[in-house]
């Protein structure tokens, strides 16, 4: 999970929340009074303590000296996206369930999570083509084939590096703000909640 941190007038800044140690998790917890597990959840919801907590120990890696009172973004400036491990797995668990309904078609899935993925995605682009990908795959009947591997190289691709320790922007002109863009709708597949 990304929380996106986009200062006005600024360009998003990618902030990897999987890739806190665990003593910055610890110093999360206390500061914002949950569990590890409480921020997770809080973390799909959009929750303003989780997603300020993530950033703001993260910053502290680059500036030691910032304080939990000096780090006070506006509401409108944080939200959260779904890494391409996560998206991959809330596609593929949609897939198998409309397999699993011979009511619903491969293009039923895909049309609904076309008009939901992009919303939720740090790299929309590479959910749209799995999202085709085993959408064609199911309509010809055809088990799915080798994964459909994200770029090599995360940053390429407008993504933050999932070795980051410290924001990144994006260069890409599609890339959503939390100040421009509809919150996310919340995803009810399972895997959604179980994939941190």
């Amino acid at each position: 999970m990304f929380v996106v941190y986009t200062p006005e007038g600024e360009e998003p800044q990618h902030y990897d929340a999987t890739r806190l140690r665990t003593s910055e998790a610890v110093i999360v917890q206390r500061t914002v009074d949950k569990t590890w597990q409480e921020i997770l959840r809080g973390l799909e919801s959009d929750d303003l303590d989780a997603m300020r907590g993530i950033v703001w120990v993260l910053r502290k890696r680059a500036e030691p000296s910032l304080r939990w009172g000096d780090f006070d973004p506006g509401v409108t400036e944080l939200t959260t996206r779904m890494s391409n491990k996560e998206v991959e797995q809330v596609i593929r668990d949609s897939f198998d369930m409309g397999e699993a309904n011979e009511e619903v078609t491969p293009d039923v899935v895909a049309d609904i999570l076309r008009a939901r993925i992009g919303q939720v995605a740090i790299d929309p682009e590479y959910a749209f083509r799995l999202i085709d990908k085993l959408a064609a795959e199911g309509k010809a009947g055809t088990d799915p084939g080798p994964d459909l591997q994200p770029p090599a190289d995360e940053a390429a691709a407008g993504s933050p590096s999932p070795t980051s320790s410290g924001p990144e922007t994006s260069t890409s002109d599609s890339s959503p703000t939390s100040s421009t863009s509809p919150q996310p709708e919340s995803m009810t597949s399972p895997s959604a909640t179980s994939t941190h």
